[in-house]
């Protein structure tokens, strides 16, 4: 497994971490899954946000920024309902949302699990049922499905969550 770099996203490191959106935008489609992120998800207020408060988090090898991913600590309001299921445990989690690659390296995902795991072991993730890549790599990385939970928009995902 390549060694990667994890460490908090700057306000200089906004533009490529766009393009980093913008390329798993347009992979997402290639591969089946065109609704969850359509055309401008997420928008750089948001990703701006993100890095503001301190959650959002750069993979970097050889000083490259190859992968981005928002983690943190605490309730998230996506999670407080579930269907079709239940969460494994109630207890305090950290969450992992928004990750995306340059596509020139693999394993990001699980390099943002490894790196959630060492600040807290219980973990929820969630992702569009059309996007069948994600789903094999959350499962592949140990979490198990919980049931559907609801953006703020009101769109349906598969939930996720590993102990």
């Amino acid at each position: 497994m390549q060694k990667f770099e994890i460490i908090k996203a700057e306000e200089q490191d906004l533009p490529g971490i766009l393009e980093i959106y913008a390329y798993a935008r347009g992979f997402m489609k290639k591969t089946g899954n065109a609704f969850q992120w359509k055309d401008s998800y997420p928008p750089e207020e948001l990703v701006a946000e993100d890095i503001r408060a301190g959650q959002l988090y750069v993979i970097k090898e050889k000083a490259v920024i190859h992968g981005v991913f928002t983690f943190f600590i605490g309730e998230d309001p996506t999670y407080a309902r579930i269907e079709q299921g239940r969460w494994l445990s109630d207890e305090v989690y950290g969450t992992i949302h928004r990750v995306a690659g340059d596509g020139t390296v693999h394993g990001i995902l699980g390099a943002a699990v490894t790196f959630a795991e060492q600040q807290i072991r219980h973990l929820r993730i969630d992702t569009h049922k059309d996007n069948k890549v994600m789903q094999h790599l959350i499962k592949k990385n140990g979490f198990r499905e919980c049931g559907i939970i609801y953006t703020g928009d009101g769109s349906p995902r598969i939930a996720y969550e590993k102990l």
